[in-house]
């Protein structure tokens, strides 16, 4: 299962950049730019997290979060602002938010942040099953039959790229974005030499090979 992020954030590009970081951690994104557009969803009860702008169009994310904590207390809210005042700070504290950014910021650290939370949150849900194994999100450690199996930092990515999309196809060149990011300058042939050695490892995983294109689980 995915965990819906919803996004509320004016700025467009910003909005779009968030997005695109998040979706390669494997969540949901619902970006709004809008109060207006966001206050419809306030009440979808599938939501994981809400990032919330604090200076919107005709309203701010202080409003948002009021309506949101109307529907839920325990959902997650983190703020972004360009405002770096502890005044600020404090009425974000005080209206349940559980976190506070300030513009600009590294989105690899926005990703931290919402990973932390996520897990903390939700930490009863860091299990997860997939065909015969069972995967400790948290600890990143992969069992069969009560023995862990060992893989390295890269099997472990790929794995989870894998299980948070299931049935979608990747090429070679996505899994390579996605996985090893823009540090990367080598041959895509690094993605199946990874997967190679990762069904060595959990033979019973159902990863289909799409000739032509790349790889599917389920």
């Amino acid at each position: 299962m995915k965990r819906v992020i919803c996004v509320v954030e004016d700025e467009k590009d910003l909005n779009e950049l968030v997005r695109s970081y998040l979706e390669k951690e494997g969540f949901e994104i619902r970006s709004y730019l809008t109060y207006e557009e966001a206050l419809v969803h306030v009440m979808d009860d599938d939501v994981h997290m809400w990032i919330l702008d604090i200076m919107l169009d005709n309203k701010s994310g202080f409003d948002l979060i009021e309506e949101i904590r109307q529907q839920s207390k325990s959902v997650p809210v983190i703020f972004m602002s360009a405002r770096d005042k502890e005044f600020d700070r404090i009425i974000g504290l005080e209206k349940g938010s559980d976190d506070y950014i300030t513009k600009p910021f590294s989105p690899k650290e926005l990703v931290l942040r919402v990973n932390n939370i996520i897990r903390r949150v939700y930490k009863d849900d860091n299990r997860t099953h997939v065909d015969t194994y069972e995967i400790d999100v948290e600890q990143r450690k992969v069992y069969k039959d009560n023995q862990e199996i060992e893989l390295t930092t890269k099997e472990f990515d790929l794995l989870m790229l894998f299980v948070r999309n299931k049935q979608t196809a990747f090429s070679r060149g996505q899994i390579l974005a996605r996985v090893w990011e823009t540090n990367y300058f080598g041959s895509d042939r690094v993605v199946d030499d990874t997967l190679r050695r990762l069904r060595k490892k959990m033979k019973d995983l159902n990863i289909h090979t799409i000739y032509g294109y790349g790889y599917r689980l389920g």
